[in-house]
């Protein structure tokens, strides 16, 4: 694989913070950085690896992390809140790209949130986002920590309608592509099709539905390199074979309207 893996401990938040670049020995033309979030309980940037990995082998730098309390973060996973998740996402990008460089923001299950909250905060350098399973939450949640009351407020019948998120989806413009298992027994599906109508506002959303899969997706997608290959090449619109399939920025992909 011709690509390099480095990781390394970053100071942030109160916390010190697991993070693993891939980069690509030659980057594509007009390189994105990618930035790959795991969802919540058990999750961590192990899992993700393999899919960061495509991007890189395709010419685009990517970084992956273990959010506070997840992999080997320090920090209580209790402590954590969603608020905490964007701020240590955001120091993690900055550390990583240097800010002329536009993203591509991956986010599993509750990352669904922080790719809202990312896009919010870079505005116009986010050209595109691949969201997975995705789940976001009521405002009232978003800096509540994940053990003071967090659960209780988010049980509250549909309380995602409330969601900030929605509203950073619909203003979107860039490329966007739903990933959606056949089966989630975790996400209700009035979750999903808020998101796609959000996205459907101004994006150039595309949305892909995976047969056999289920909420876990980081693991699904871990084990599978063919799925992994055709997520990423619907997310830059390449083709296995195409002379640009790692030309993200040529003719062969449209980011946004």
């Amino acid at each position: 694989m011709d690509v390099a893996v480095h990781e390394f401990t970053l100071a942030t938040d109160g916390e010190r913070l697991s993070v693993c670049t891939v980069t690509p020995r030659v980057e594509c033309t007009g390189a994105h950085g990618v930035v790959v979030m795991h969802g919540a309980g058990n999750g961590d940037k192990e899992r993700n690896l393999p899919l960061t990995e495509e991007f890189a082998v395709r010419g685009h730098p990517a970084v992956a992390l273990d959010f506070s309390g997840h992999g080997r973060s320090t920090g209580e996973l209790l402590d954590l809140s969603l608020e905490r998740r964007r701020d240590q996402a955001a120091a993690v990008i900055d550390e990583v790209f240097d800010a002329s460089r536009p993203l591509i923001l991956v986010g599993f299950s509750m990352s669904g949130q922080t790719v809202a909250d990312l896009a919010d905060l870079y505005g116009a350098r986010v050209a595109g986002i691949m969201l997975c399973a995705p789940g976001i939450y009521a405002k009232a949640a978003w800096d509540v920590p994940f053990g003071a009351g967090f659960t209780s407020l988010i049980r509250q019948p549909e309380s995602w309608r409330d969601s900030a998120a929605t509203e950073a989806y619909a203003r979107f413009g860039g490329r966007a592509l739903l990933v959606v298992p056949e089966q989630d027994a975790v996400i209700p599906d009035g979750v999903t099709e808020l998101i796609r109508t959000a996205l459907s506002t101004r994006a150039d959303l595309s949305v892909l539905r995976l047969t056999g899969a289920d909420h876990k997706l980081g693991a699904w997608l871990a084990e599978r390199p063919q799925d992994r290959a055709n997520v990423v090449s619907a997310l830059l619109r390449s083709r296995e074979g195409d002379d640009d399939a790692v030309g993200i920025g040529t003719a062969a992909f449209r980011w946004g309207r």
